[in-house]
C-alpha cells in the first residue's frame, strides 16, 4: 500500500472522532460506565484518554513521560485522570472540542489511525454498536501495526510465518497458513484485542488467536 499523506491521515481522524461522538451523544449512565475491551477501562475512561491524547503535544508529551518515570501506562492512567470529567457529557463535550486537533506525541502518524479506530472499538463493541469504517485507513492503521513490534504495541512477531489477507479490501502480506478476515477484524486482532471466532477464517486463524492471547 502507497503511505498517505498527512493531510489524508487527519481528515480520517477527524471522521473517526465525529462519528464516535455521534455514536455517544445518547448513552444512558450505565452505559457510560460498560467495561470496554480496554483492561481495567469502562467506556468513559477510553473517552477520557482519547480527549487526553488528542490534547497531547510533542514537548508536552515528552515533559509528562518524565514526570511519569517513563512509564507509558502510568502516564496514560494521569491522563484519563486529568480529563475525565464527573458528568460522561462533559467529557464528550470536551472531546468535542478537539475534535480537529491534529497534535499528538511524538510517534508515527499512522497511530492516530490506530488509535481512532481501535479505541472505537473499544468502545462500540461491548455497547453493541455496529460501524462500517473506510477501508483505506483500516488498512493503513493495520500495516503500520504489522510493522510495530509488540513491545511497541504493535503485532509484527505475532504474524511470523502467516499470511494475512483483508476479505474487504486490496490488503495481502506474508507467508504461510492464510488468516482471512475483515480489515477491522485483522487490525483489532493484531492490536491485542478479542475479535468474534466468525470474524477470521483460514488455516493460521487458530495460531494467531493463540499468540495473541498470550503475548
Amino acid at each position: 500500500m502507497t503511505p498517505q499523506p498527512a493531510s489524508s491521515i487527519w481528515s480520517a481522524v477527524h471522521e473517526e472522532r465525529r462519528a464516535l461522538i455521534q455514536d455517544l451523544e445518547n448513552l444512558s449512565a450505565a452505559q457510560w460506565q460498560t467495561p470496554s475491551l480496554c483492561p481495567g477501562w469502562d467506556v468513559h475512561d477510553v473517552l477520557a484518554h482519547l480527549v487526553d491524547t488528542a490534547k497531547t503535544t510533542r514537548l508536552g508529551f515528552i515533559r509528562r513521560l518524565l514526570a511519569a518515570r517513563m512509564d507509558f501506562d502510568r502516564d496514560n492512567t494521569a491522563g484519563v485522570f486529568r480529563e475525565r470529567a464527573q458528568d460522561p457529557q462533559i467529557t464528550l463535550a470536551a472531546f468535542r472540542s478537539v475534535q480537529s486537533r491534529t497534535s499528538g506525541p511524538p510517534v508515527p502518524l499512522a497511530t492516530r489511525l490506530v488509535e481512532a479506530v481501535v479505541h472505537g472499538e473499544d468502545i462500540r463493541r461491548p455497547l453493541g454498536i455496529v460501524r462500517t469504517y473506510p477501508v483505506a485507513p483500516v488498512l493503513a492503521a493495520l500495516q503500520h501495526q504489522l510493522k510495530t513490534s509488540v513491545k511497541m504495541g504493535g503485532g509484527k512477531e505475532l504474524v511470523d510465518g502467516l499470511r494475512l489477507v483483508a476479505t474487504d479490501g486490496p490488503f495481502e502480506l506474508g507467508r504461510g497458513d492464510e488468516v482471512r478476515g475483515s480489515s477491522v477484524a485483522l487490525l483489532l486482532t493484531v492490536s491485542g484485542r478479542p475479535v468474534r471466532d466468525d470474524e477470521l477464517d483460514g488455516g493460521g486463524s487458530g495460531a494467531l488467536l493463540k499468540r495473541c492471547s498470550t503475548s
